[in-house]
């Protein structure tokens, strides 16, 4: 049998993570037979600082261990190792918990005490599985034309971010994006998704702040009918619906603490309940989910659980800002010249040097989102040019030199000096105060503090 492509490109590594000593000699024995290198670790404790520090093929897990369950260890390993294949060994009283490891991204479980014959069968299967999964997504990712890729550029940033996808996306991993409005969070998804295994099924967005809480519930689990006040009949929610595919969850900060708990659940259970039924119903999904808020600062101020931000952060992907990456700006100007004259049956215009010039100067704090609105807005203004100016909108980028000069000339105080600041700080980022915070040099507890004292004083 020829051996498994490794992480290391060598030899098949493998942690071993259980407590019984006679079992950790049996299995370093076979191991070794088998030309692998392995390690033990005698507790879930002692397993963390390896899987964080390590990369492995391979991660044997007992169920039941000392301390820290073996589902713990799974639970944080999973997002440690988003290229091992787990194999969880238990008892025969534990074969529940071996299903809930399946349902957290374990690949098998065997049985105690163990067959080795099964055993080496079991982890070549593993390894067999994890090289078909990166083969595939890097096959899928190859084989693209360039217009149906989804997200352009070949910066380092963007290399980056590529690489992290195509690391993600062959797993059963969550995955937490994070960026600023008009960065493309969408588009990361979708690219996830896209090179996964569950590319032939739905991929289901749920932009979460455009639902009251009563609707969201509705929307992500469904209910029976008569529920509540217009529920004339039952309906799937879009949890089911995205069934084997990927659910996308857009501005997760915004969902309320009632569906923050029973989304938990469903992560947990892989099991969801319509509204006003009893009956729990199994699906099997990815979740992807994004915010362009900080979810630690929404932690730290209570307003988001922290067992689901956990649950949430298994495998986070910062999606770098426009102004971060603007080596890409002349291909993506291009990309949606191209997409606006194909949508109009036109011919693209070209850019002028000054063009791109002042494209590439420009600090965009509307990101990506809006790039493509003001080459859209260009080629309207310049429909049947050949060659196309650009002419951007006033940001308050210049703001300092504004602020300086008008509180010279009217003797602004130092107080009104920093509230103009921020609050033109805090325009020209379209009020998300996460980003206005880093941009100012304070946290974001800070700012809304001051944000709430002027509110406060102007009601007097």
């Amino acid at each position: 049998m020829t051996e498994p492509a490794t992480s290391r490109g060598g030899t098949v590594s493998v942690l071993v993570v259980e407590d019984d000593p006679t079992v950790q000699g049996v299995l370093r024995a076979a191991l070794t037979a088998l030309g692998w290198r392995s390690e033990v670790a005698g507790s879930g404790e002692a397993a963390l600082p390896l899987l964080e520090r390590e990369l492995y093929d391979l991660v044997m897990l007992d169920v039941n261990l000392p301390g820290m369950s073996g589902l713990s260890v799974l639970s944080a390993g999973v997002g440690l190792q988003t290229d091992a294949q787990f194999v969880i060994m238990s008892g025969a009283g534990m074969i529940a918990d071996a299903v809930d490891a399946m349902r957290l991204g374990a690949f098998d479980y065997l049985p105690k005490p163990l067959n080795l014959e099964e055993l080496t069968l079991v982890l070549r299967r593993a390894l067999e599985e994890r090289s078909r999964r990166r083969e595939l997504a890097q096959l899928r990712r190859e084989s693209d034309a360039p217009g149906r890729r989804l997200l352009v550029g070949d910066s380092p940033p963007m290399r980056r971010l590529h690489e992290m996808i195509l690391r993600v996306a062959p797993t059963r991993s969550t995955v937490l994006i994070t960026g600023e409005t008009g960065t493309g969070k969408e588009l990361v998804a979708r690219e996830v998704h896209r090179l996964s295994d569950r590319a032939n099924h739905p991929f289901v967005p749920v932009h979460c702040a455009s639902f009251s809480e009563t609707l969201l519930e509705s929307e992500l689990f469904g209910h029976v009918k008569g529920s509540f006040t217009g529920a004339t009949s039952s309906r799937r929610g879009l949890v089911e619906e995205a069934a084997n595919g990927t659910v996308f969850l857009d501005e997760c900060s915004s969902i309320s603490a009632s569906i923050q708990a029973k989304l938990l659940r469903v992560l947990q259970d892989h099991r969801v309940q319509r509204v006003g039924a009893n009956a729990l119903i199994p699906v099997d999904f990815r979740l992807v989910a994004a915010s362009n808020v900080d979810l630690t600062d929404e932690v730290a101020g209570g307003r988001f659980r922290d067992d689901l931000y956990y649950r949430l952060n298994v495998f986070p992907i910062a999606v770098p800002p426009l102004r971060d990456r603007r080596e890409d700006i002349p291909k993506l100007a291009a990309h949606f010249l191209q997409a606006v004259a194909r949508e109009n049956g036109t011919e693209a215009p070209e850019l002028t040097s000054e063009a791109l010039r002042r494209l590439e100067s420009y600090d965009w704090p509307g990101n990506v989102r809006e790039l493509a609105s003001v080459v859209e807005r260009a080629v309207i203004l310049h429909s049947g040019s050949s060659k196309l100016s650009i002419d951007l909108p006033r940001r308050s980028s210049q703001a300092p030199d504004d602020i300086i000069g008008s509180g010279l000339r009217d003797a602004w105080s130092l107080d009104r000096v920093e509230r103009e600041y921020i609050e033109r700080t805090l325009h020209a980022v379209g009020g998300n105060q996460s980003q206005a915070a880093r941009i100012l040099g304070v946290d974001r507890r800070t700012l809304s503090r001051k944000l709430t004292e002027w509110a406060a004083g102007e009601a007097k």
